[in-house]
């Protein structure tokens, strides 16, 4: 009877068994692997700004002064301090006027002055600027002003040489530039100076400080012997004068010779007549 029971219990749990199994959920699909994220490309870093080749001067103003927008140039060189002569020569020479008017007439170009600070004209020779005539005075300010703006980190780009203010042609009152490292040379032929630094800098304005006042070359370079005028032919009216003159002292002096001649036989006849009556004298008075 065991037996039998145990008989049946296997062969109900091997039906259960199966039909469990058949009617067990297919397993769960695998689900689609994620794609990896697509890594977005490099961006290319944005280049760094021009270093600039002139630093700023303590005294530096970094904003307009001028709340209305205008560049006044006499303000910026007065708040910088240092520059008195120069103010008093650009006033004086009126050459302030031109500059002021040029800066409002060219707003893309722009104006770039090189400003001699006070130690550098008591460098000049006593009463040089004086010496100069008037349209040289000038020019002397004129040749510290570019008609181009130039930033601080642009003077390795400009090409030379460089016009200035005062070049009335392409060959007159140049000047030289050289930047290298944080040091920017000016040449001008007679000397060498060098940029200290940033007076005042906008987008159309720029006034750098120079160690030097630029002596412009044309100054004292000699200036073209005129040719020596050809000598002028003698007009023939003289010529035939001349020769007038000539005959006429030819005929003066065949006059005199003439006159000798005319007085010496003249004088022989005298002799002769003299003779021939002494010696009929004589012949009378031996008769």
């Amino acid at each position: 009877m065991k037996q039998i029971f145990l008989l049946s219990f296997l062969v109900l749990s091997s039906i259960f068994s199966t039909t469990t199994l058949a009617q067990s959920p297919a397993s769960a699909p695998t689900a689609p692997a994620k794609p990896s994220p697509t890594k977005p490309a490099p961006s290319t870093p944005a280049p760094a700004p021009a270093k600039p080749l002139v630093p700023a001067l303590p005294q530096s103003p970094t904003t307009n002064p001028d709340s209305s927008g205008n560049q006044d140039i006499i303000k910026i060189l007065r708040k910088a301090k240092s520059f008195n002569t120069l103010i008093r020569l650009l006033k004086t020479t009126q050459i302030i006027n031109q500059v002021n008017a040029q800066l409002v007439t060219t707003k893309n170009g722009g104006l770039t002055i090189l400003a001699p600070d006070d130690g550098a004209f008591s460098q000049l020779k006593a009463g040089y600027f004086n010496s100069l005539g008037e349209r040289q005075q000038k020019e002397l300010i004129q040749y510290h002003v570019l008609p181009v703006y130039v930033s601080s980190s642009n003077f390795d780009s400009l090409s030379n040489p460089v016009l200035t203010l005062a070049s009335d042609s392409p060959q007159g009152f140049q000047i030289n530039v050289t930047a290298y490292g944080n040091s920017v040379n000016i040449s001008t032929g007679v000397l060498d100076a060098t940029i200290n630094g940033i007076v005042y800098t906008d987008k159309t304005l720029a006034i750098y400080h120079v160690d030097k006042v630029l002596i412009p070359l044309d100054f004292v370079k000699p200036k073209a012997i005129a040719p020596a005028p050809a000598l002028a032919k003698a007009p023939k009216a003289d010529k035939e004068n001349s020769s007038a003159d000539d005959d006429d002292q030819a005929q003066g002096t065949k006059d005199s010779s003439d006159s000798i001649s005319l007085i010496h036989m003249h004088g022989v006849s005298v002799l002769v007549s003299l003779g021939v009556s002494l010696f009929a004298a004589g012949v009378t008075t031996m008769l």
